[in-house]
């Protein structure tokens, strides 16, 4: 995994720019760096690469490489990059390295375009070709590796992080006001916004290719979760026979991201995904794989119990860390650097930090995001598919009237439910919910802090809706149900957006390659096809996972709460982050940015501290905008 970044210069007047760029993204790649200008009659094409070295560690996997006409800066792995290879070998294809960066470039040579769908991996890379004259960028399909590019007709900047733009001199950082009301209601940027005017980012599963000598640029899929998973037919099969094909395909998926010339670890939490990763690799090997938790104790989060539990059953070199609450709350100050565009979830806190740990010792770590959208873990699946239909089926007046309760009597008064884990937040969705119980609004529901109305209050300036794919029809009807809807929604927005940023700044802020076994593109394509109660059975989330894992885990050690990867925001911004807080939503700071309404702000501070508990994640919210602002705007507070 590296840092690529790079620009195609139409301009009279080019900068020399690429080695600040690339250099700005020194903890991507701490192994290495390559440059590359080339003069063409078009104007100025620039490539760089900072590299972390995972496999073939010579000289000949250095980037950017050439090959014949082509020029490639490549982040990610392709893990059957050897099976490729073979096959480009016997179509004459001869091989200087052993680097996947190589198979790339030969597999482009030999198929196009048409390559990616080759590829099991992750990855994002530019490839010019000097014959035609073109620029090829792909990303992998489930947007695992990021990729933005920046266009105003002259110039075209394209980076694995934002703040690589910001080295570029002719770069216009101008916030787009559309954008921004997204992110204050998702809490990331979904793709393919950004927060910057003509700044945009790559779509996952989709290439790209720049014509140079026209300026022409064309963007096209060739993957998605509905094309090539949830629409297409459903396998007639029995339970117990999806089960040994599900396992057999995860132990497939799994090994590998074992492929490395590094030392490989794996995160270990304790909940059903990671104990599955780990039983799965750890039962066919004889040496110890190294597992890695994070101890919060004071976050009463703690689940380093049961994973130092489990890797005693299974047998792994388990390493757990016992963060405090100082480590903890120093890293946020870090997050405006290494999320360089606003970003909302407080998990990047723990993330980041085990992902320090992990380091020490290894410098590949398998994490176990996606197991949530593929195999149905996610609580707002059980709500949707517990309350969803008693709510559809309750008369409209019945509905009103426990919607107008609910607005006059707060989270905070309920014993007993207001100490569970983010209860005052979906408290206060449930409210609104009522009044339209769709799967699709509960979709937004769910998805969003802000409701529409509250963001017109927030948002100084006017301000559209932007589509997304969390407005997606491309379910078909015949193959829709409210679980597989929401799962697909998900996949193309929470995932990529949320989920995968966290981890890949997260990782990256420590020189570490994180690796995510179950987005093996072959397992979402074989799991969507399966009947909804292999997922979700009377009740029970992750229903097929969990046969599974208890195969190799006793079922009573695995069975209790799930609890989530998170920081007490609530109790913190109470405390120790009060005086953050109030710096940052100052109303003199406020008012010279322009963007928020001081009244509305206000009242949503005084609210929180006055007692309304449901509102700490829309303050979260504004205070991560508000430190990125600072950093990245210029302006200080």
């Amino acid at each position: 995994m590296c840092g690529i970044a790079g620009y195609i210069d139409f301009s009279a007047s080019p900068k020399d720019a690429i080695k600040a760029m690339t250099g700005s993204m020194a903890h991507r790649g701490p192994d290495g760096e390559g440059l590359e200008s080339i003069k063409t009659k078009h104007g100025t094409l620039a490539f760089g690469h900072k590299r972390l070295a995972i496999i073939d560690l010579s000289e000949t996997g250095k980037q950017p490489m050439h090959y014949k006409h082509f020029l490639i800066t490549f982040n990610g792995e392709v893990y059957n990059f050897n099976e490729i290879k073979k096959e480009l070998q016997a179509l004459q294809h001869q091989f200087i390295g052993h680097s996947d960066t190589e198979v790339i470039m030969h597999a482009y040579e030999e198929w196009g375009s048409a390559c990616v769908d080759k590829f099991i991996g992750m990855f994002a890379f530019a490839i010019y070709d000097a014959q035609k004259e073109t620029v090829f960028f792909a990303r992998d399909r489930a947007g695992i590796k990021p990729f933005y590019y920046y266009w105003d007709g002259e110039r075209f900047l394209f980076a694995s992080e934002l703040k690589a733009f910001h080295q570029h001199p002719d770069f216009k950082k101008s916030i787009n006001q559309n954008v921004l009301a997204m992110y204050m209601q998702y809490g990331n940027v979904p793709a393919p916004y950004c927060i910057f005017e003509d700044c945009y980012k790559l779509m996952p599963g989709h290439f790209m290719l720049l014509h140079l000598a026209t300026k022409k640029v064309e963007i096209q899929k060739y993957w998605n979760v509905y094309d090539n998973a949830y629409n297409t037919e459903k396998v007639d099969i029995g339970f117990e026979e999806a089960k040994t094909k599900t396992e057999a395909l995860l132990v497939s998926a799994f090994n590998y991201r074992m492929i490395a010339d590094v030392p490989v670890g794996v995160f270990l939490s304790g909940g059903y995904d990671s104990v599955c990763l780990t039983a799965l690799l750890q039962k066919n090997r004889n040496e110890k794989i190294k597992t890695f938790t994070i101890g919060v104790s004071d976050f009463g989060l703690d689940e380093s119990t049961y994973a130092k539990e489990i890797a005693k059953i299974l047998g792994t070199e388990h390493n757990t860390y016992y963060c405090s609450q100082k480590e903890a709350l120093g890293i946020i100050e870090e997050l405006p650097y290494y999320y360089d565009e606003p970003f909302g979830d407080s998990s990047a806190v723990p993330t980041t930090l085990v992902c320090k740990i992990a380091k020490q010792q290894v410098t590949v770590a398998l994490s176990a995001d996606g197991g949530d959208e593929v195999f149905a873990g996610y609580n707002r699946y059980d709500y949707l598919m517990k309350h969803g239909k008693l709510l559809n089926n309750t008369p409209k007046l019945m509905r009103d009237a426990a919607s107008f309760l609910m607005h006059r009597v707060s989270s905070q008064h309920l014993p007993v439910l207001k100490n569970r884990y983010n209860f005052h937040n979906r408290y206060n969705k449930l409210k609104n919910l009522l009044s339209d119980p769709s799967p699709e609004n509960m979709m937004k529901s769910l998805s969003t802090q802000f409701l529409d109305e509250e963001l017109k209050k927030l948002m100084l300036k006017p301000f559209q809706h932007l589509e997304s794919n969390y407005q997606s029809n491309a379910l078909k009807t015949d193959h829709y149900s409210p679980l597989r809807y929401m799962m697909a929604v998900d996949y193309e927005t929470y995932l990529p957006d949320d989920i995968l940023q966290k981890v890949d700044r997260a990782s990256m802020s420590a020189s570490l390659e994180a690796r995510e076994p179950f987005l093996d593109h072959r397992i979402i394509e074989w799991a969507a096809k399966l009947p909804d109660h292999f997922k979700y059975k009377d009740g029970i989330k992750k229903y097929m996972l969990k046969e599974i894992v208890h195969q190799y885990v006793p079922k009573q050690m695995m069975d209790r709460p799930k609890m989530g990867f998170a920081i007490p925001v609530e109790e913190w911004l109470y405390t120790e982050l009060k005086p953050m807080v109030l710096k940052y939503l100052d109303d003199v700071y406020i008012e010279k940015q322009a963007l928020f309404n001081v009244t509305y702000v206000n009242q949503l501070k005084n609210t929180f501290y006055k007692g309304k508990p449901e509102h700490a994640v829309k303050i979260w919210f504004l205070l991560m905008f508000q430190m990125w602002y600072e950093k990245w705007m210029g302006e200080k507070c």
